[in-house]
């Protein structure tokens, strides 16, 4: 089975961090109104690249965080 990723374990670390902390400060009330809404919005798509560990924008610029991979060992 061939899996597809284009993010390295610390970039979808990173992008679920912040995912959860846009969140975390939309649904708490730290940060309300516009801002708050936007926060809640836009705070899934680090949440869910990071998950899935694809970058849309990163295919589409041909780019990669991840490593090469250097054997059939590796998953």
């Amino acid at each position: 089975m061939m899996s597809y990723t284009n993010e390295s374990r610390l970039d979808r670390a990173i992008r679920i961090g912040v995912g959860l902390l846009m969140l975390a400060a939309s649904w708490t009330g730290l940060v309300s109104g516009i801002s708050g809404i936007a926060l809640e919005l836009f705070g899934w798509v680090p949440l869910v690249t990071g998950l899935i560990g694809w970058s849309p924008l990163y295919a589409l610029l041909g780019i990669s965080s991840r490593q090469p991979r250097t054997g059939p060992h590796e998953l």
